[in-house]
């Protein structure tokens, strides 16, 4: 994959369709910087942008990646290719995997988590103020509590996205 020509395409598709970068950006969820780095080569814009470009712009994903319009022919060679230098070129691996669905899980457990704390500082509040030592004592346990249930339901979080191929996202 040529990111030059894979900018220029772009450039040039968001130019037929009478766009700025600051427009295109505002359609895709990036900055005209961000836009303007994927025209120049600079960077390969991510697999959600090129989803969102492809449908705005009418054309495949793998044209995107291919820099150019394609031929029916063209368009199987290119598939192929595109697609191995993808698997290739991947950074992803493993790890990040792991760290990317435990990200995940935190936001989407955020709320939760808070509620927790307020819980755990309202019960050692209640124990001073009622100058009972039995709740402050408890505070501990009610931390080491609620931190093995957030590890424990991230990481099996992130190992059934991580490992179970039939979950999709």
């Amino acid at each position: 994959m040529d990111l030059l020509s894979i900018g220029n395409f772009i450039a040039q598709l968001r130019k037929q369709n009478g766009l700025t970068q600051e427009q295109l950006g505002e359609q895709i969820g990036v900055t005209n910087k961000t836009v303007s780095r994927w025209e120049t080569g600079v960077y390969m814009p991510p697999a959600d942008a090129l989803m969102k470009m492809s449908e705005l712009f009418g054309v495949t994903v793998n044209e995107l990646l291919s820099g150019k319009r394609l031929s029916e022919q063209e368009y199987m060679v290119a598939a192929e290719k595109n697609l191995n230098q993808l698997v290739k070129s991947s950074v992803f691996d493993h790890k990040d995997k792991i760290e990317y669905f435990k990200k995940k899980w935190l936001k989407e457990h955020v709320a939760i988590m808070a509620l927790i704390g307020i819980c755990i500082i309202a019960v050692f509040a209640a124990g001073i103020i009622i100058k009972n030592s039995l709740l402050v004592a408890i505070i501990p346990l009610l931390v080491f509590t609620a931190h093995g249930w957030r590890n424990n339901s991230m990481m099996a979080y992130a190992e059934k996205h991580v490992y179970d191929e039939t979950e999709k996202d």
